[in-house]
């Protein structure tokens, strides 16, 4: 059980498996024992490809640290709404004392380019303001992410620094990014987000496709 105690009218306890939030493509809800192997192939997949989109995040680890009670930290694994496949984590550090929170986000490989990040992290921001009452999240990104500084600048992120231990290797930037949105910039700028990416297709994603008709198909008279 979680208890936000410094953000509301008194102690505010939640029950992380009783959650389940719903968006336009995907819902965020509680892990269960039965992700464990989904979450650590997805871990397994980006170790053995040292993929730079996932800037160090792991799934699996993740869970571990949040299950053994540590802080206000929590877990949320990302389920399509279609067809109820899991797709991904995303990680909450939480603090209800400064009323600021950050979070760290994973989608599978063969997941991606499909909106289900921005989705989820939509849900997440609407989730701990509105509902949380958290006044600000802040996230640190991989300067080489470019497709996560992308993401965060669609969703109305604003960089607030970039520090300076910078380090080239191989000829890759390797530098943490700052960046931060507060409720009242959410609240302002989630309705045109909304309107910039169009209605919602929650089973349109880019790996489904309309049945096609087979050779034998034909109309009955």
């Amino acid at each position: 059980m979680i208890t936000d105690s410094g953000l509301a009218d008194g102690p505010v306890p939640w029950r992380l498996d009783e959650v389940a939030l719903a968006g336009r493509k995907v819902r965020l809800r509680g892990v269960r024992p039965a992700d464990h192997r989904v979450l650590a192939g997805f871990d397994r997949d980006s170790a053995r490809a040292r993929d730079p989109q996932v800037g160090g995040y792991r799934h699996w680890a993740a869970h571990r640290q949040t299950a053994a009670g540590l802080g206000e930290d929590f877990h949320f694994a990302i389920e399509t709404l279609h067809s109820r496949a899991l797709v991904g984590s995303i990680w909450i550090q939480a603090d209800s004392a400064t009323g600021r929170f950050s979070y760290g986000i994973g989608i599978g490989a063969q997941h991606r380019r499909c909106g289900y990040a921005a989705d989820a992290v939509t849900i997440l921001l609407a989730f701990m303001f509105a509902q949380r009452r958290y006044r600000k999240c802040e996230v640190s990104i991989n300067g080489a992410n470019f497709a996560s500084l992308a993401l965060h600048g669609e969703l109305g992120f604003q960089e607030e620094g970039r520090p300076r231990d910078t380090e080239l290797l191989r000829g890759e930037i390797r530098y943490p990014v700052l960046m931060g949105i507060t409720a009242d910039r959410f609240a302002a700028h989630y309705p045109s987000f909304l309107a910039a990416r169009g209605p919602a297709r929650p089973g349109r994603g880019r790996h489904s496709r309309t049945p096609r008709r087979g050779r034998h198909w034909r109309t009955v008279a």
